[in-house]
């Protein structure tokens, strides 16, 4: 059974960053910047942010 992502492998296997950019219509850099993420981690996910939370303030009632 093949998978969607198994699909697009076949079809843009053989491809440079310029074709796949123009067969997707999207910038060069945001394909250069997925398959750099997939070489150095093997996933394209966005990965979450190890940030402070945000600050809770009271809020103001207008009675």
């Amino acid at each position: 059974m093949q998978t969607a992502s198994t699909n697009i492998c076949e079809i843009l296997c053989n491809k440079s960053i310029r074709e796949i950019s123009s067969l997707l219509n999207i910038p060069r850099s945001t394909v250069s910047g997925i398959i750099t993420k997939w070489k150095q981690l093997g996933i394209t996910a966005t990965q979450s942010l190890s940030s402070r939370p945000r600050k809770m303030t009271e809020r103001v009632s207008a009675c």
